[in-house]
């Protein structure tokens, strides 16, 4: 494996702080292990090594405030040896980086300016990028500070170059956790809606043979062991995803990138303030009783602030619930890199026609959110039709 980097957590994370490492040199680590857990604006959060080898040293100290890709620690596979390690810090002590030849040694020259740098050179964090083009600033004239001279949305406020209409920023102190963790919810949903062309599609669903399943199913069962609606939702998203493929995903910059798996990010409130969406992994492959356990699993310890790293970036498809009391229906905004979001109301008691009757059943209004970039509504629509079909055969869920 080599050098352990900072992993990007999410569409807009620029840095974490290490606050504790969970192995110590010479440990052995397995694909999935937990290595460390980073504080972000959404809480602390696990990390995890992406193959198995050997900690041979952490390069990383505690409560350091660390850029994504930056080197965290160094894990071998047998028969590995150490790579060299790259810093942020250029390898002299002028600012310019070495001369590329003997012959630029011999004439010390500054280097061309970025602006002189081939189209397509400059590399960014996707905040950075979206921040540029908000002041409408060339990333090419500023200078990175980033792993390996990468530009972090740091290098543009602090840039000193400002549209002539704005005056020069200044730093806004940090908040509360809850504060912090509206920005970067502000911050991600901002982007949504500025890049992604959101349509919605809407169907109210007759609930009553999900409701009456669940009195069945839970009939004799411990509170610790009974299934709650939201678990029938998510199976039926599920089926629904599995169908519908082109909802289930990432768009990024080479275009729609459709998943092999469904991992539909479950919406938690945290007690703090806030949301996170962390991804039950591969809930098609999940009973019932093991989505329902799963979900549990998630909210204990989102709202614990022991979340993993896979958990917060592997999701392909969001579902957000209102729960069992509140408003009708609810329309979402798109986390990216995902195409699509499930809003789902609250249940209510409403006249029904059933053979040619009206009586009282339990319905939901279930709103999809999609990107206009993928799908269409006749997609759109198809996919709550699955949803509403699979609702009416709980048994198969």
């Amino acid at each position: 494996m080599g050098v352990f980097s900072m992993p990007s957590l999410g569409a807009d994370m620029e840095a974490g702080t290490l606050v504790e490492w969970l192995v110590a040199p010479g440990d052995q680590v397995a694909r999935g292990d937990s290595v460390a857990v980073v504080e972000t604006q959404k809480g602390a959060i696990e990390i995890e090594c992406f193959e198995a080898g050997t900690v041979k040293e952490l390069l990383a100290d505690l409560d350091a405030e660390l850029p994504v890709g930056a080197p965290l620690a160094l894990i071998l596979a047998e028969g590995e040896s150490a790579p060299a390690i790259k810093t942020a810090a250029p390898p002299q002590p002028a600012p310019e980086p070495a001369p590329a030849s003997v012959a630029d040694a011999r004439t010390p020259t500054a280097p061309p300016p970025p602006a002189a740098m081939p189209k397509g050179t400059v590399m960014a964090s996707p905040a950075a990028r979206v921040r540029a083009a908000e002041l409408g600033l060339d990333l090419g004239t500023i200078r990175g500070t980033g792993p390996g001279g990468v530009i972090v949305l740091g290098d543009v406020d602090t840039s000193g170059v400002q549209p002539a209409s704005k005056p020069a920023a200044t730093p806004a102190p940090k908040g509360t956790p809850a504060e912090e963790m509206r920005k970067a919810i502000s911050a991600a949903m901002t982007r949504s809606k500025q890049t992604i062309p959101h349509f919605s599609v809407s169907e109210t669903v007759d609930l009553q043979p999900a409701t009456d399943f669940l009195a069945r199913a839970n009939a004799g069962r411990p509170p610790a062991e009974r299934l709650l609606m939201g678990a029938l939702f998510t199976r039926a998203v599920v089926g629904a995803a599995a169908k519908v493929t082109v909802l289930n995903g990432h768009y990024t910059e080479a275009g729609f990138q459709p998943a092999t798996q469904v991992n539909p990010g479950i919406a938690v409130a945290l007690r703090s303030g806030g949301l996170v969406a962390p991804a039950l992994m591969d809930a098609a492959a999940l009973s019932l009783d093991q989505v329902m356990a799963g979900m549990r699993d998630l909210v204990t310890r989102a709202r614990a602030g022991r979340l993993k790293g896979q958990e917060m970036t592997a999701g392909t498809i969001t579902i957000s619930s209102l729960g069992e009391s509140g408003a009708e229906a609810m329309t979402g905004v798109i986390f990216p890199p995902q195409v699509a979001l499930i809003g789902i109301g609250a249940p209510k008691l409403r006249p029904w026609v059933v053979a040619d009757e009206i009586v009282p059943r339990q319905t939901v209004t279930i709103t999809l959110a999609a990107d206009h970039r993928v799908a269409d509504g006749r997609q759109a629509a198809r996919f709550l039709d699955e949803i509403a079909t699979l609702l009416q055969q709980p048994e198969a869920l």
